[in-house]
């Protein structure tokens, strides 16, 4: 099996969560699956200095930056089409919020990049799964906004503790018409009809082998599916 990694730059800040990806990169490695991860050739929002939590004055390649948590080997996004993977997995980091979409700005009103929006259609479409980690699902609301795919979607669960308003993601996500529900760091959500599920990682107070544990079961929660 041949699974996709997209990431939006290296940083949870400014890009993809690293440890997310990590995790991902692993846990796929480990079920004796192939990885294959994939990037965007564009410039990111901005550069966070991940010590202070400041704006840097310089710009950042996402598929570069990407590259680092690749080792190098990376595809970018216009050369990858849903024949070519089995399925696809989103790490978080604001690079989905800043990078692939404007929701980190905009929220519910944001836009999406649309290389990001066609790959994704395009899985869903041919039935193939996708795997939201984190604060990915906002990207999935955004590339299904106006279509006939109305995904079921989480972001963590306001009864637990977060660092985030997991309510206000979740009003955000159902006025781009999707459904929301409530999930734990020891759960996963799973959309059947749209081969979707959500895994809310450091969207909740996590430790992380927590989030170890939380991408594991998503994972193994994928495999029903290909």
């Amino acid at each position: 099996m041949r699974i996709g990694v997209l990431l939006s730059g290296c940083g949870v800040y400014d890009g993809a969560e690293i440890q997310e990806a990590v995790l991902t990169l692993l846990g796929i490695d480990q079920l004796g699956w192939e990885s294959v991860c994939i990037s965007i050739d564009k410039t990111q929002h901005h550069v966070i200095n991940h010590l202070d939590g400041k704006e840097m004055q310089e710009s950042r390649n996402m598929l570069v930056e990407s590259a680092r948590i690749a080792r190098g080997k990376i595809t970018s996004i216009n050369h990858i089409t849903p024949a070519d993977i089995d399925a696809l997995v989103i790490p978080g980091g604001f690079g989905s919020a800043k990078n692939f979409t404007s929701w980190a700005f905009d929220g519910p009103n944001s836009t999406i990049l649309p290389e990001v929006k066609l790959l994704l259609v395009n899985m869903v479409n041919v039935g193939k799964p996708i795997v939201a980690l984190c604060v990915s699902p906002v990207v999935l609301a955004r590339a299904f906004e106006g279509s006939s795919i109305h995904p079921t979607l989480s972001l963590g669960s306001s009864v637990y503790d977060s660092p985030y308003d997991i309510s206000s993601f979740h009003e955000g996500l159902q006025q781009s018409a999707a459904q929301t529900q409530n999930c734990s760091i020891q759960e996963v959500l799973v959309d059947e009809p749209n081969r979707i599920i959500c895994a809310p990682c450091y969207m909740m107070d996590a430790s992380i082998g927590s989030v170890h544990a939380n991408i594991q079961k998503a994972l193994h929660t994928l495999s029903q599916f290909i």
